[in-house]
C-alpha cells in the first residue's frame, strides 16, 4: 500500500510515541543533548573556562587596562588602581599596576616618533567628590603644545564603563584644540559605588531623585575640573542622563550628542503591569542580536546623515505623532505582554548584574551569552578583553544599577519620557534647578520677583525699604545644538529621535516668533538625526569610522561657532 503523504498523516507520525523503553530512553537522551546544545550556543563559554575566570577574579583595573591597550599608538595606557568597591584580584596583571604609589597613575605622553598624530598626553585618575564614598573614574587625553579651547565629555550606557569607548579615543583626540574626558558614572564602572537609596515617596519625585543622583555628580565633577562649557556625548542611559543634565544645569553645554539614547519615546503601556513589548524597539535584542550578522545585513541605500534621513521608513512612522508616542496602529498585531516574572524582577529592583553575582562560578558563562553576540564582529583578542572587562564590572557591588527601575519601566521605556522634556534643552533659564524639568515661559512683570526669590544669597536692602531694587531679568539660554545618532540595526526606536528633532525645532520656532533680529542671530538651537551604517545599539563600537567622523564634524562645528560668536561679540563691544 502506498505511503500516505497528507498533512494529517504527518502530524500523526510525528506525535506518535514509541512503546519501546529503549527508544524512549534514546529520545530522552537526544532531547537532553539538544537542550545542552542550545545552552552551549546561548552561553558559549565552557564550564571549565567560566570557573577559572570566576576563580581568578581579575580586577576591573586590570581588565580596563587590557581594553585600553588596544588604543592605537598607546601601548601602555595609564591606569590608576583605585576602584570603587571592586573585588580583590587573585592574579597579577602583565603591567605592574601595584607599584603605583597610592593607586595613582602617571600620565603617559606619546611622541611624534611612535604617534603620527601626537604628541598626546593620556591620563587616568579617580576624581573625589563631596560626601562619603563618592568619586568618578576618569580617563582623558589632550594634545601636547596646544591650547585647550573645548572639552568633550563622554558618558557610557547602563552597567558599562568608559573602556567601551576604546575605539573612539584615538580618532577623536586628533581634533585640534580639544581635550577628551570619559567618565564612569557614579555607582557604575570603576567609579565608587555608594548605596543607592531613594527617600522620596511620590512617584515623580522618585524619578527626579534617581536622575539627580547621577547628574549632580557630573556637575560636581565639572566644577572640580574648572570647566565652564563643554560638549556632552552620552550613549544609551548616558544619553538620557545627558538630557537630564542639560535641563537641570543649563548654560554649560555648547552641544549635546545623544548616541542611541534610551527613554525618548513615550509608550502608553510603560506604567502598566501588562506593558507589551514594542515592535520596533525591544530590550531583548540587546542580549540576543548577533552583531556580526547585523553588520553584514546593511542597507546600502541608506543615507548617512541629515534631517531627511529615512531609516526603514522610520520618519513616516514618527510623522503624525510628534509626541513620540509608541502606540500600535490598527493594522498592527497586538503586542505580546512581558512575562510576569520579568516584570516582577524589574519592579523588585533585581538587576541583571545581581543574577551574575548570585550565580558564582556560572557568572562568566552567563555574561558570555551577551558578550559573545555583542562583540562577535571584533577580533578575538579584543572580544575576549571586552568580555573580561564586562564581567569584572558586572560582578561588583550593586549601586547605580538600581536606579534603572525608577527611571525605566519594564521593556526599557522611560517612566518620565524625554519626549515630554527634550524641547527644553537649550531653552532653560540660566542657573541651577532643583530637578531636570522644563522651565515655563516667564511673565515679564514677574521676572524681577522670581529673580529675587531664586537667589537666597542676595542681601537685604540697607536703604529705605520703600525703594525697590531695579528689576533683574533672568537670562535664558539661546539654544543648544542636539545631535541624535542611531544604528542602522538599532533596537532603540529611531522614530522617537525624529519626534524629538521635530519637537526641538518647533520650540525654536515658537521662541523666535517674537524675537528681535539680534536674538535670532545669536540663537544656536538646532536638532538633527544621524544614522550610522551597519551598526546596532552600540553605534560608537559597531560603526566606529562613521561615528568618529560624524563626531569630529560636530566638534569642528563647535570650534567654528564659538570662534564666530567671540568675534561678533568683540565687534559689538568696539
Amino acid at each position: 500500500m502506498a505511503t500516505s503523504t497528507n498533512s494529517g498523516d504527518d502530524v500523526r507520525s510525528r506525535s506518535q510515541q514509541s512503546p519501546l523503553a529503549s527508544q524512549r530512553a534514546k529520545q530522552q537522551g537526544e532531547s537532553e543533548a539538544a537542550q545542552a546544545g542550545r545552552f552551549a550556543r546561548m552561553f558559549p563559554l565552557g564550564a571549565k573556562e567560566g570557573f577559572n575566570q570566576w576563580w581568578a577574579g581579575l580586577s576591573p583595573a586590570m581588565t580596563e587596562h587590557r581594553v585600553l591597550s588596544f588604543i592605537p599608538h598607546l601601548q601602555k595606557p595609564p591606569t590608576h588602581t583605585k576602584t570603587g568597591s571592586a573585588p580583590v584580584s587573585a592574579t597579577n596583571s602583565s603591567t605592574d599596576l601595584a607599584d603605583q604609589s597610592e593607586h595613582a597613575a602617571l600620565p603617559v605622553t606619546t611622541t611624534a616618533v611612535t604617534d603620527p598624530y601626537g604628541p598626546r598626553r593620556w591620563n587616568s585618575q579617580m576624581v573625589e567628590l563631596s560626601g562619603k564614598n563618592r568619586a568618578l573614574n576618569e580617563f582623558s587625553v589632550e594634545r601636547v603644545g596646544e591650547e585647550v579651547e573645548q572639552n568633550l565629555v563622554m558618558l557610557h550606557g547602563y552597567g558599562a564603563g568608559l573602556g567601551f569607548f576604546y575605539k573612539n579615543f584615538e580618532g577623536l583626540s586628533r581634533a585640534s584644540g580639544w581635550k577628551l574626558y570619559a567618565l564612569d558614572m557614579l555607582g557604575m564602572g570603576r567609579s565608587t559605588r555608594p548605596p543607592f537609596k531613594i527617600q522620596a515617596r511620590d512617584r515623580e519625585e522618585k524619578i527626579r531623585e534617581a536622575e539627580n543622583w547621577f547628574v549632580d555628580a557630573l556637575e560636581e565633577w565639572r566644577i572640580k575640573k574648572k570647566i565652564d562649557r563643554f560638549t556632552l556625548l552620552g550613549h544609551s542611559l548616558g544619553g538620557y542622563m545627558a538630557v537630564a543634565y542639560a535641563l537641570k544645569y543649563p548654560g554649560h553645554l555648547n552641544k549635546l550628542i545623544l548616541a542611541s539614547p534610551v527613554g525618548i519615546p513615550e509608550d502608553p503601556y510603560a506604567v502598566s503591569a501588562e506593558m507589551p513589548e514594542p515592535e520596533d524597539s525591544t530590550l531583548a535584542n540587546e542580549f540576543t542580536q548577533d552583531q556580526a550578522i547585523a553588520m553584514n545585513s546593511s542597507n546600502p541605500d541608506l543615507p548617512a546623515t541629515g534631517d531627511n534621513n529615512n531609516f526603514l521608513n522610520a520618519r513616516s512612522k514618527a510623522g503624525g505623532s510628534s509626541s513620540g508616542t509608541s502606540t500600535p496602529t490598527n493594522s498592527s498585531a497586538p503586542r505580546r505582554p512581558l512575562p510576569k516574572w520579568l516584570t516582577y524582577l524589574w519592579d523588585a529592583n533585581i538587576s541583571p548584574f545581581s543574577l551574575v553575582r548570585w550565580s558564582g562560578p556560572l557568572g562568566p558563562r552567563l555574561v558570555s551569552g551577551w558578550t559573545s553576540r555583542r562583540f562577535s564582529h571584533l577580533p578575538s583578542e579584543e572580544a575576549q578583553a571586552l568580555h573580561d572587562y564586562s564581567y569584572s564590572l558586572f560582578r561588583q557591588r550593586g549601586s547605580g544599577e538600581y536606579a534603572l527601575s525608577y527611571i525605566l519601566a519594564p521593556g526599557a521605556f522611560a517612566r518620565s519620557p524625554l519626549i515630554r522634556r527634550i524641547q527644553g534643552v537649550g531653552r532653560q533659564y540660566i542657573g541651577p534647578h532643583s530637578s531636570p524639568t522644563v522651565d515655563a515661559d516667564m511673565p515679564k512683570e514677574s521676572s524681577s520677583k522670581c529673580s529675587k526669590t531664586s537667589s537666597k544669597s542676595s542681601p537685604a536692602p540697607s536703604t529705605a525699604p520703600s525703594v525697590e531694587d531695579p528689576p533683574v531679568p533672568r537670562v535664558r539660554e539661546s539654544g543648544v545644538p542636539v545631535v541624535l545618532m542611531y544604528g542602522e540595526h538599532d533596537w532603540m526606536d529611531i522614530a522617537g529621535g525624529y519626534a524629538a528633532e521635530e519637537k526641538i525645532n518647533q520650540e525654536k520656532a515658537r521662541i523666535l516668533a517674537d524675537a528681535t533680529e539680534e536674538e535670532r542671530r545669536r540663537d544656536n538651537g538646532s536638532a538633527k538625526v544621524v544614522v550610522i551604517h551597519r551598526a546596532g545599539h552600540h553605534v560608537y563600537l559597531d560603526g566606529v569610522e562613521q561615528f568618529n567622523q560624524v563626531t569630529l564634524d560636530e566638534m569642528r562645528d563647535v570650534i567654528e561657532t564659538e570662534r564666530r560668536m567671540k568675534r561678533e561679540g568683540e565687534s559689538h563691544v568696539q
